[in-house]
């Protein structure tokens, strides 16, 4: 209706801007806003509809000036400052000796720079939000040096490392190790050229002495096993299969003509002793903190009216007012909400009193009722026979995904070409109810099918390694679809597979936009991060109804996260915001499907050290991921699995299990369990997918409602997770700024979930990595 009045809209815009800018301020006097833009910016472009700072460079955004500061816990910064930020060029030195000097976006090391610690090891070269990434030179205390490429804080790519005792690697890196193609030089000038797994020799190479002997063939865990060549500089050689056990070991030797030399007297389980001699050399320095671990002390003064209270404002803008805590006198910032050691970052929320981190008294915690498992629930959905509102929409979804994958096509490359993710690139096909020359016929009406970029799609199925006669048979298959009872908040509707695999859901045409918009960075980062938790989408289509109607019914396939072999007692969707974000369900109507959020979660989940390290990085390149891509309102997805309930449905802490046991030696008996798993790799666990975990039962105050992460109480459950970030396709569009500067008005601007992406982000983050811990 606004639109078809063009002088109604230019009010309803000037409106909207000007309660957007009173929103914005309001927000900034109650905790700090993320948003650097001027709001005269905002009054001078009218056709700018995007209030996130698009701009990297920040011209025109900041003031820019040089300062020198002495913080109050005694850091130093000197460098370009803008807006409470270290940004431009500046050297920061902390007081435990660590330096960086080089280029800061937003308080960010981004760029290049260098970074010392006080052991006298640096760091040269390029950074990216806080982390060692790009191309640089990392140089140890004992003289080992790496120049090459890194990737958060790790080697990965094309490096050369020199080792302490003069032996160097030149060849590819993979989380640290030496994976790929490689060639590694021992001191004596002994080497070998080929292939590396998890930094082991492993895989085709040839090893070759100084002395002249070369031994050529394949390789497992550093020594031969399988077929191989064993060469004398004479000429002579050794030809067969080989074994450290002296099993299966069979071979020929071949005398060489020119030589008179005779090797028949060796024994090739010779070679195996002579090997003991040239270890590969393991990393000598251990890195105790990262540069992305460094947090940066920044004070703002407090405003008339505070002046009884310390006003803090970490770099991200948050504010937090009240009553300092003892053992943290200032709110320092981890540049990025990144880094390795996240075990101390449980901290007050935005704008949460620091006093409601006291712990719960005694009293409250006897009171405790013990948990009870969710009520059972019937398999979910409602199976969609004939008679049906949606059973024609069913079988046209059936068909057209059967012509799909069944399309004859050339092999997918994974490298694939920049038309393959042009919007345009689409395929209409009719499907007359009689059949045509490309379609069979059909009991359904007449319909056209759409298919969305597909061979990206096809590639992203073999990525994933999708069958695709297994994927066609469960949703092709004799088995109906199950439509979900009601639909999302969206308004989309959800169907399941009859296996549970696959979910199908109803998108909107903005949805879809967004998803081709962002495929190309999609299909990259799944390509790179093998762990990573977003949403698998298998593929995008399209079934337009012929006839009078000529309805369009556009939908996306994706992986059903809860399809396990374990029950999913209870399911959480975590945003990190607090307005709203409870179930409205008495517990009684509180079944295995529900879904709980934000601030009905009573648990901190504790991961083994190694995963919870990679589910760190991982989360961080996600959201980096979905922040520049301008996505916003995802959601983690968690699923839990108690191991241990019992007959009347109470859920065991761990130590009650027996009457007799004993609660300390039961509690670290079972992490010991998971550790050693871990360490003889005797459990593949893939990240996200029913990950063994301890979870800690925690507490709120009964007198601060928005409480978002409760009180640990010290009572612990085993339990399988399962996770995911789901809900990916929200930009920040018209819609969400309008919705952001209504709330704004009501309710806290930190408790709503409607925020700009880059803000959305860091504050998911800070949640995500306060009810996730490592289990020590």
């Amino acid at each position: 209706m606004i639109g078809k009045d063009s002088g109604v809209m230019k009010a309803w815009e000037a409106t909207m801007r000007k309660t957007h800018a009173v929103a914005k301020k309001r927000a900034n006097s109650l905790f700090g806003t993320l948003t650097l833009a001027n709001t005269g910016e905002e009054e001078t472009n009218k056709d700018d509809d995007d209030d996130d700072e698009d701009e990297d460079d920040g011209s025109g955004v900041f003031e820019l000036y040089n300062e020198e500061k002495f913080l109050p816990n005694g850091d130093y910064y000197t460098g370009q400052w803008a807006n409470n930020f270290p940004h431009g060029q500046g050297k920061y030195l902390w007081t435990d000796g660590c330096m960086y000097v080089g280029e800061w976006f937003r308080g960010k090391t981004m760029g290049k720079g260098r970074f010392s610690w006080p052991s006298g090891a640096t760091y040269e070269g390029e950074f990216n939000s806080g982390h060692m990434d790009g191309t640089g030179t990392y140089t140890g205390l004992n003289g080992q040096t790496y120049k090459g490429q890194w990737v958060m804080n790790l080697k990965h790519g094309h490096g050369l490392k020199s080792y302490a005792n003069g032996d160097w690697y030149e060849g590819e890196w993979k989380l640290g190790l030496q994976d790929g193609e490689g060639r590694y030089v021992w001191k004596d000038e002994s080497y070998y050229v080929g292939e590396w797994r998890n930094g082991t020799i492993w895989g085709k190479g040839l090893f070759v002495w100084a002395d002249g002997k070369s031994f050529d063939g394949c390789w497992d865990e550093g020594v031969p096993k399988g077929n191989g060549t064993f060469k004398w500089p004479d000429g002579s050689y050794y030809e067969g299969n080989w074994n450290k056990d002296n099993k299966d070991h069979n071979g020929t030797f071949y005398p060489s003509e020119s030589s008179e030399e005779c090797h028949f007297d060796w024994d090739p389980q010779e070679l195996y002793e002579v090997l003991k001699g040239y270890m590969v050399c393991r990393p000598g320095d251990k890195v105790l903190v990262f540069p992305s671990q460094k947090r940066l002390a920044v004070w703002r003064s407090a405003k008339r009216g505070d002046s009884g209270k310390n006003r803090r404002m970490s770099v991200d803008g948050r504010v937090s007012v009240g009553v300092e805590r003892p053992r943290e006198r200032m709110h320092l910032w981890d540049g990025d909400v990144s880094g390795v050691n996240r075990t101390t970052s449980r901290m007050s929320d935005p704008g949460e009193d620091s006093m409601s981190l006291r712990t719960p008294n005694s009293e409250s915690v006897a009171q405790l009722q013990p948990l009870k498992a969710p009520r059972k629930s019937k398999r979910q959905g409602e199976t969609i026979c004939k008679g049906h509102k949606n059973y024609e929409l069913m079988l046209n979804l059936q068909l057209g995904i059967r012509h799909s994958v069944a399309r004859p096509a050339p092999t997918a490359s994974l490298d694939l070409k920049p038309s393959a993710f042009d919007p345009k690139e689409k395929v209409w096909t009719r499907f007359p109810p009689e059949g045509s020359k490309y379609t069979p016929p059909h009991p359904s009406c007449d319909f056209k099918w759409k298919d969305y970029c597909p061979v990206v799609f096809r590639t992203l199925r073999k990525l994933f390694n999708v069958d695709p006669a297994d994927y066609m048979l469960s949703i092709c298959g004799n088995d109906a679809l199950r439509e979900l009872s009601s639909p999302g908040k969206s308004g989309s509707f959800f169907y399941l597979t009859s296996d549970d695999r696959y979910m199908i859901k109803t998108m909107k045409k903005a949805e879809v936009k967004v998803l081709l918009r962002m495929l190309s960075a999609y299909y990259n980062h799944f390509r790179e991060h093998q762990n990573t938790l977003v949403t698998k989408y298998y593929g995008l289509h399209c079934v337009k109804l012929n006839g009078p109607i000529q309805k369009k019914v556009r939908f996306i396939i994706m992986g059903n996260l809860f399809c396990s072999e374990y029950v999913t007692h209870r399911r959480y969707d975590l945003k990190g915001s607090s307005l709203g974000r409870i179930t409205d369900k008495p517990e009684t109507e509180i079944s295995e499907t529900t879904i709980l959020k934000d601030l009905d979660l009573n648990f901190i989940f504790r991961l083994e050290s190694s995963w919870f390290q990679e589910f760190c990085r991982q989360i961080d390149r996600d959201c980096e991921l979905l922040e520049q891509e301008g996505i916003m309102d995802y959601s983690l997805l968690v699923g839990i699995h108690f191991k241990h309930i019992s007959t009347e449905g109470e859920i065991i802490p761990i130590g009650s299990q027996t009457p007799t046991g004993n609660s300390f030696s039961k509690m670290n008996s079972s992490k010991l369990n998971m550790v050693v798993c871990v360490y003889l790799g005797i459990c593949s666990v893939i990240m996200g997918m029913n990950m063994p975990a301890r979870i800690e039962r925690t507490v709120r105050k009964s007198d601060f409602e928005a409480q978002l992460v409760g009180e640990p109480i010290g009572e612990f459950y085993e339990v399988f997770l399962t996770f995911g970030i789901i809900d990916i396709l929200q930009d920040y569009d018209i819609s969400k700024k309008l919705e952001h500067a209504y709330k704004s008005f009501q309710y806290d601007p930190t408790s709503i979930s409607a925020v700009d992406p880059i803000q959305y982000s860091r504050r998911f983050r800070d949640f995500i990595f306060r009810i996730f811990t490592e289990d020590s």
